[in-house]
């Protein structure tokens, strides 16, 4: 085999194992980031069952419903909803977290809501955060 075929096939196999390891260091990433809230924790709203944790990045804002004992499925739900605009809401059976549930806030007022089966939280009104 001449030297310049040795060279290309050396440079294929390194540009496959490098592209390789890029899509697997890059796929799980992209994962965990749809699991949970970007951004700066703001607020955390305690209630008997569970917590709403808040999230601000940007002029966006970001809402998950924590349960105080993680495990046994049971119905959840976390609401936000920007003044003017309709709530965002992710409601069901879960066993770990409802949500996240995002939405663009700019400078105006929101209303936050979560629920863990009996025991539930909400602002009672229009915050601004």
């Amino acid at each position: 085999m001449a030297m310049g075929a040795i060279r290309r096939r050396f440079a294929v196999g390194l540009a496959v194992l490098t592209a390789s390891g890029l899509l697997a260091v890059a796929v799980p990433a992209e994962a965990v980031a749809a699991t949970h809230c970007e951004g700066r924790k703001i607020r955390t709203y305690t209630f008997s069952t569970g917590h709403v944790k808040v999230y601000k990045k940007g002029t966006s804002l970001c809402a998950i419903t924590v349960p105080k004992r993680v495990g046994s499925p049971r119905t959840m739900m976390v609401s936000l909803q920007t003044r003017g605009f309709e709530a965002v809401v992710d409601e069901g059976v879960y066993t770990k977290r409802a949500g996240p549930v995002k939405s663009y806030v700019g400078g105006r007022k929101v209303w936050i809501k979560g629920r863990v089966g009996s025991g539930s939280y909400s602002t009672g009104g229009w915050i601004r955060l």
